[in-house]
């Protein structure tokens, strides 16, 4: 049985609203040294904020890149990842190009997360780049295919979901992602995760992180 402080090592405590205010990332700070979790999940904007205010602590910053539609271009992807790590970003959600692969171009979507791949690790090697497949557009097969590019491209992670779509993680998707990767790669379940009963579905399945908005709720709700 997970603890409790082990179950906040898999969190990454998020706030990706449009109205974030400065306040509110400051919460999200204080919520996140308060609980232990591994990480502040911000929008690019405020990842030098986050940085200084966890300042002192093993709490790491994250951000996204090409989020949440992933139909920017790949030089504005690899340039907005570039810049997220030289402001103190230690991980890169970057969301694929759902359009590439639903038009069966997977040389772009693997040259596309490949940009971002390359332009984290040359600016930071121990930083991490997550690729959200945003599950909820994709077919079985897209899903396998789309795991499989990420695998290629070198990616750290896979992950369920911006939580901007009209679905988020489901226990299906991660047990899928999860024998796919075989370990090779860590599992990000994310998108509709606001209870303690469904984050520890999610790690039963194999998620080997948690994205939620609900951190505080589920850590609340730990007995």
């Amino acid at each position: 049985m997970i603890t409790k402080e082990q179950l906040a090592k898999l969190i990454d405590h998020t706030l990706l609203k449009p109205t974030a205010t400065l306040d509110d990332i400051d919460r999200l700070c204080d919520e996140a040294k308060k609980y232990g979790f591994h990480l502040v999940c911000v929008n690019p904007c405020y990842v030098s904020y986050a940085v200084e205010k966890l300042s002192g602590s093993d709490i790491k910053v994250g951000t996204t890149v090409g989020f949440p539609l992933g139909a920017t271009s790949p030089e504005v992807k690899a340039y907005e990842a570039k810049k997220a790590v030289e402001a103190g970003a230690a991980e890169v959600d970057m969301v694929i190009n759902v359009g590439y692969l639903k038009s069966g171009d997977y040389y772009a979507v693997k040259e596309d997360i490949e940009g971002v791949v390359r332009a984290v690790k040359e600016t930071n090697p121990k930083a991490l780049v997550k690729v959200i497949l945003e599950t909820c557009y994709l077919t079985e097969n897209e899903k396998v295919t789309a795991i499989r590019l990420c695998m290629d491209a070198k990616a750290d992670f896979v992950k369920t979901s911006t939580g901007f779509g009209p679905g988020g993680a489901t226990v299906e998707d991660i047990r899928l992602m999860a024998k796919i990767v075989g370990g090779t790669m860590g599992v990000k379940a994310s998108g509709g995760i606001r209870d303690l009963k469904t984050a520890l579905q999610m790690i039963e399945a194999g998620a080997t992180r948690i994205g939620t908005s609900s951190g505080v709720a589920i850590m609340e709700e730990f007995q």
